[in-house]
């Protein structure tokens, strides 16, 4: 029980993880660099343990709490690809970078999410299924997407990403699923499913500061040419997802609790998707797989800050 424990908590200060890591990248590449080829099998891993923690009957959750998930992942693919491109506009992006920003903003929710808003006192079934259902969205969505509003800076394939977004998201995705099910037949499935739910986020974070870290050594110098540009305007999109998404979700009327819940899901992103999709796709551009690197490390600490002051005031049902 103690070690689950020691587990949870080091899943908990993924955030922290993620700072150490491009800090520890940014001093010594070399030590980074090497997973640049398998940044691809590493996002289908991620996607493998996201499956192994689901199973079919959770779909069916989705029946029974449709307008509010119908209302998060709506947000999700409205506010954000609307936001990157809006950014992109306004800081008049070198083509690069605005393609980066723009695909990390098409991008669905990350599972980094989950634990933000078990921390923020949020709705965390509710994010669950937000990121479930917004990573099965997204195979169709983020490519058309992309396609519409990155196609004013370049051409973009979106049959390319499409066929990317079915090898490394919804394959292995199916793959944990049909797992995790599977398990339910053997003895003792639910101890068994209860150290694949604790091990298999810790994994799923190790494999995301491998990707990020590796992008912020790969791309050192890109970084530091496109210093001011890159941070601020990734730290807009950011900011923009989070704030509007949590006005959003109190216009539409929802109660603290899930006005907080649609706000990290919408201001969170997938960037390990974001990243891989970007070194596959568009590699022509140096800076392109570099927004997705910059967004794991500023909506990680925006929705822990976050998640810190809301912790302090839960929502009224729950004081």
């Amino acid at each position: 029980m103690n070690f689950k424990r020691i587990l949870g908590t080091t899943v908990a200060l993924f955030p922290v993880w993620i700072i150490l890591g491009c800090v520890w990248a940014w001093n010594q590449p070399a030590a980074w660099t090497w997973f640049q080829p398998h940044i691809e099998v590493g996002l289908g891993a991620i996607m493998l343990g996201m499956g192994l923690t689901l199973r079919f009957a959770d779909f069916a959750a989705v029946a029974r709490d449709p307008k509010n998930v119908a209302m998060g992942v709506a947000a999700q693919f409205l506010i954000m690809p609307a936001s990157g491109w809006l950014v992109a506009r306004m800081f008049q992006l070198e083509t690069g970078l605005a393609i980066g920003l723009i695909l990390v903003a098409c991008c669905p929710g990350g599972t980094a999410s989950n634990v933000i808003c078990y921390l923020a006192k949020a709705n965390v079934p509710l994010s669950v299924l937000l990121t479930m259902c917004s990573t099965l969205v997204a195979i169709f969505a983020t490519p058309l997407l992309t396609h519409w509003l990155a196609g004013a800076w370049l051409p973009v394939d979106a049959a390319a990403l499409f066929q990317s977004m079915l090898i490394v998201v919804m394959l292995p995705l199916l793959c944990g699923v049909a797992a995790n099910t599977l398990l339910g037949k053997m003895r003792d499935p639910e101890r068994i499913r209860s150290w694949v739910d604790t091990i298999g986020p810790l994994l799923s974070a190790a494999v995301i500061v491998l990707i990020v870290g590796c992008i912020v050594a790969s791309k050192k110098a890109e970084i530091a040419r496109a210093a001011l540009p890159l941070f601020v305007s990734v730290f807009l999109l950011h900011a923009l997802g989070f704030g509007v998404g949590y006005l959003f979700a109190l216009a539409s009327g929802c109660k603290e609790s899930l006005r907080r819940t649609i706000s990290i899901e919408v201001g969170m992103q997938n960037s390990g998707l974001g990243a891989a999709l970007a070194t596959r796709h568009f590699s022509q551009f140096a800076l392109a797989p570099v927004p997705a690197a910059i967004s794991a490390v500023y909506h990680c600490l925006i929705g822990s800050l976050l998640a810190a002051w809301w912790r302090s005031c839960p929502p009224a049902s729950e004081k």
